[in-house]
């Protein structure tokens, strides 16, 4: 019954103080706002101000009308100007998933500048620990997913962010430091330190160690990269990390590293984006910043 033109009209109303500027106001002719007004009385069955009287006065019904208006309106106008900042892709909702290990060590500093940059965009790191993120983006609990194991999904684009090298990281007086790289064979006396994930989740296993169908002698875990690190100093094992991520550790910058093979190991990461979505200003920005930070 009641409709948006209609709480236009009585502001214009009460802003104008009669009928003839209220219709100019909202570019409409004296009779067609009378009509209008005439109407809504009709279907409410009650007067909405009085006529010929100066300044305008409203009824009680027209009254609550126009107080109801005077908070609607500037919601909706507000509603109004949302909508057109998210169809040009200058608000929305960034909810980021990991698929990566120590993707956090690079993704987090990163934040700041882009919230900077785009202060409308609802920005968060959502955990997932019972469900893997890939599978949280067609059911749209997520809206971007770093990840270097991209699987088809319906309604998913892929888009590469960059490339890094997987090193060996030794102790400092290990047999292996005679050698220019490491071959799979060289693991097979090794204790392996790594991340308590699974090993199909693990460059150094999946595109390394389980080709050559070789495991190492022991394998032992760690939560954290500086942890990792400590055990290698003390001669407890050796880990394999990015290249990337071992120059960002200033207090172990003393342990040599080696290539693992001739021409190294090497992976990909990958932002995973509702197709939706991908094309968004504010998504676009977030691929380019993270692609113009990493590249190595």
């Amino acid at each position: 019954m009641l409709e948006i033109k209609h709480l236009k009209t009585l502001e214009a109303l009460s802003r104008e103080g009669n009928l003839v500027k209220a219709a100019e106001s909202l570019n409409m002719t004296q009779s067609a706002l009378s009509h209008q007004i005439k109407l809504l009385e009709t279907q409410l069955e009650t007067e909405l101000f009085k006529r010929k009287t100066h300044p305008l006065q409203f009824t009680p019904a027209g009254q609550l009308i126009l107080e109801s208006s005077r908070n609607i309106l500037p919601q909706m106008q507000q509603l109004e100007r949302q909508l057109v900042a998210l169809q040009q892709g200058e608000i929305g909702r960034l909810w980021i998933g990991i698929d990566c290990h120590t993707c956090f060590e690079w993704l987090l500093p990163l934040l700041r500048p882009y919230q900077t940059q785009w202060p409308s965009v609802d920005l968060d790191i959502v955990p997932s620990f019972h469900e893997p993120p890939l599978q949280k983006l067609p059911a749209q609990k997520l809206d971007f997913v770093v990840t270097s194991d991209p699987e088809p999904l319906k309604g998913v684009d892929y888009t590469a962010l960059f490339s890094y090298e997987l090193v060996a990281v030794l102790p400092l007086d290990h047999s292996l430091l005679a050698k220019p790289f490491l071959t799979p064979k060289d693991f097979s006396n090794l204790t392996l330190i790594t991340y308590p994930v699974p090993e199909e989740k693990l460059d150094v296993f999946k595109q390394f160690l389980h080709p050559a169908k070789i495991r190492p002698e022991a394998i032992s875990f760690s939560e954290l990269t500086i942890m990792m690190l400590q055990r290698v100093e003390a001669g407890r094992g050796i880990c394999v990390l990015p290249k990337w991520l071992v120059k960002k550790q200033t207090d172990f910058q003393h342990l040599p590293t080696r290539s693992l093979s001739e021409s190294g190991l090497w992976s990909k990461l990958y932002a995973a984006t509702p197709k939706a979505l991908t094309k968004q200003a504010y998504m676009q920005d977030m691929i380019n910043l993270i692609a113009e930070r990493m590249e190595l």
